[in-house]
């Protein structure tokens, strides 16, 4: 069985995120870039199941520029066995739909039984990826992993709902998006940096694929949210109460 893993370049989730100027996006010139935390856990939910011996091949895929090979020669290090790079300028936004109909591509070109994707990007946190790719290709899916226990042909997938977990059971081929709770990924060390550098990753152009990557959607404006104001320090609950009913109006 093989697993794509798509992953995502983002803005490292230590670094504050700054809005440009103008308004029209966000400032990434100069930021430290990394692999988004939620596909590095499908990464190792995958590799895990490879070493069970439940999967046989993990391919790593990501679109966008050209430095998005250094998040994807991570996932390698994690213990991915290939990569796969759909290669966009970088004045082009991809958009969650855009992104799903280049995956749906790559799992017919690759013949793939599983994909496993982090539920949302830390960036744009759309979480819209995973749902549109499994609605593309007709296939069964499961959001918000905390479990995954591979079967011959289906997969037992434990998720987190407002009211505690539900279990679902999916007829293979599937689609998964993984939680925080899922796992822990496992700490990159050096000599599999280095193997990684060995491990076979191919370039492609969309166009190469037959998907149309133009956006869809157009951003109007992004902005930082206001800055939070001072709190105050009252004498009593008196004189708290008066407050909340008088002046903030919420009793």
């Amino acid at each position: 069985m093989k697993i794509l893993v798509p992953v995502k370049r983002v803005v490292d989730y230590n670094v504050k995120v700054r809005a440009k100027s103008d308004g029209s996006g966000v400032d990434i010139a100069n930021v430290k870039m990394s692999m988004n935390p939620f596909d590095e856990i499908a990464v190792e939910e995958a590799v895990r199941l490879k070493e069970k011996g439940a999967v046989t091949e993990v391919i790593a895929v990501s679109c966008g520029v050209a430095a998005c090979q250094e998040t994807l020669r991570t996932a390698m290090a994690i213990g991915a066995d290939r990569a796969l790079l759909v290669e966009t300028p970088a004045e082009l936004e991809l958009q969650p739909l855009a992104v799903a109909k280049l995956l749906k591509a790559l799992v017919e070109r690759e013949g793939v039984q599983l994909v496993v994707l982090g539920k949302q990007a830390i960036d744009d946190d759309c979480n819209q990826t995973g749902q549109m790719l499994a609605a593309l290709l007709d296939w069964p899916q499961a959001t918000f992993a905390s479990k995954v226990e591979l079967g011959a042909d289906t997969a037992t997938v434990t998720r987190e709902v407002d009211g505690g977990l539900e279990t679902l059971a999916l007829g293979l081929p599937a689609v998964i998006t993984t939680d925080l709770r899922l796992n822990e990924p496992r700490y990159v060390t050096l000599p599999n940096i280095m193997k990684a550098k060995k491990k076979p990753l191919e370039t492609l152009q969309p166009a190469a694929l037959g998907v149309d990557v133009t956006p869809r959607v157009k951003t109007l404006q992004v902005q930082e949210p206001p800055k939070r104001a001072a709190g105050i320090k009252v004498a009593d609950v008196a004189a708290l109460v008066d407050k909340l009913k008088n002046e903030a109006k919420v009793i």
